[in-house]
């Protein structure tokens, strides 16, 4: 990992520059972009893109950066987009975040905050020990690092830069795209394709150096609400309607087994996000997920029938179950670009690995892009344990995701 000891120096400084800005998204509330400090690097990005000499666009209303790298030295081009995203999870604090350098990770236990004694357990992740010897990116422990996705910012700004210091070297034409609240389902909605200039794209988003995706959950969200009827305990019966009771049994009809924790690989499950509930009201929100695109329809009808077996016993219609679509499985479409697959693996072996692929049990830009007409497979950031305060990013990932675009880009 030694050919390009530049790309170490400098996507480091990036992703420790990044992180420190806060960027984390929130639950739509009916704006786009849901947070305001989302902003603040994108206006750091757009800056920066200037500052290289690269011609950019910062569309301020809906917190999007584009650049541009024109083709050098090709008979023919064909425009390639690279895409990652600025927002951060909003699972963990994403404010005050203190990235810090671990150098020549001796491996074992890392303690990353002493006054709250705060360990990195080798035990709990034993991911940990692929990465003796290597630099770490961190955090003190009491917040997420942003590594998802700030370490595949990192990567592209110094794959810009390289190009524009070399311009010797011949590649295709590059576009260049940073998008908002990609962790709470904006999935690149307001992103112009055809400002953006390309027909085919990677979205650099997941862990694991070398690993790619060209699979994605379909996706849904449900909401439940339930009408109860309250009245005094003392004189309820015949008469009081527990909503909270009602929610309860129609959590219990929800097969026990497919939810996240028990499932794995290309297993679809239901997922309970949030619930409240008294007497008078209920409300439950759950997401469902499945690869297969009919048992995916087949646990969205579950949800009617369990609401209908309710409705029927209470006599009245009491619950009710409102669906809506969040993205679909990019495989669908990507069956039918094999070239991108084929290009990616191509890339990643270059830079001396052998390529990995799983189904990714999520969504990316890409699940949406696809299906509007960008087809979009995803090359991982390399960052490791996201959405916590136990992520980590080595230094040498993101270096060597720039040596991957780089070969990605010449094709």
């Amino acid at each position: 990992m030694a050919e390009y000891p530049e790309f170490h120096r400098q996507t480091e400084a990036r992703l420790l520059r990044y992180a420190a800005i806060p960027t984390q998204s929130k639950a739509y509330d009916g704006v786009w972009p849901t947070t305001a400090c989302q902003q603040d690097l994108a206006k750091l990005l757009y800056d920066e893109l200037h500052a290289l000499g690269i011609r950019a666009y910062y569309d301020k209303e809906h917190c999007l950066v584009y650049g541009w790298l024109p083709a050098a030295h090709l008979k023919e081009d064909r425009p390639i987009a690279l895409i990652a995203h600025m927002d951060t999870a909003p699972d963990v604090k994403g404010e005050g975040v203190m990235p810090w350098v671990l150098r020549n990770y001796p491996g074992g236990d890392i303690l990353l905050n002493k006054e709250e004694n705060i360990l990195l357990s080798a035990a709990d992740y034993p991911n940990l020990a692929q990465y003796i010897g290597q630099d770490l990116v961190l955090t003190d422990g009491t917040t997420l690092l942003g590594g998802d996705d700030k370490a595949a910012i990192a990567a592209l700004m110094t794959l810009a830069e390289y190009y524009m210091d070399h311009p010797e070297l011949p590649h295709r034409s590059i576009c260049l795209a940073f998008t908002p609240d990609e962790e709470v389902g904006g999935l690149a909605r307001d992103l112009d394709l055809k400002r953006l200039g390309a027909e085919t794209a990677y979205t650099i988003d997941g862990d694991h150096l070398g690993w790619y995706q060209d699979q994605t959950f379909n996706a849904a969200e449900a909401l439940i609400t339930i009408t109860g009827r309250s009245v005094h305990p003392a004189t309820a019966k015949g008469i009081m309607v527990n909503a909270a009771d009602l929610a309860g049994e129609f959590l219990s009809s929800l097969p026990r087994l497919e939810k996240p924790q028990y499932t794995e690989g290309t297993e679809g499950f239901y997922y309970v996000t949030d619930l409240k509930a008294d007497c008078e009201y209920g409300e439950i929100r759950l997401i469902i997920r499945d690869f297969d695109r009919v048992k995916f329809q087949v646990r969205q009808d579950m949800l009617q029938v369990y609401a209908k077996m309710l409705n029927e016993r209470c006599g009245e219609e009491r619950v009710k179950v409102e669906i809506t679509q969040q993205y679909r499985n990019m495989g669908e479409v990507l069956e039918n670009y094999p070239f991108l697959v084929q290009d990616l693996e191509a890339a990643i072996r270059a830079a001396g690995l052998e390529p990995r692929s799983e189904p990714f049990r999520g969504g990316t830009d890409g699940s949406s892009l696809s299906f509007r007409g960008l087809p979009c497979p995803n090359l991982s950031a390399g960052y490791e344990n996201a959405h916590g305060r136990f992520e980590f990013v080595p230094v040498p990932s993101m270096a060597k995701n720039v040596e991957i675009l780089l070969h990605l880009t010449e094709r």
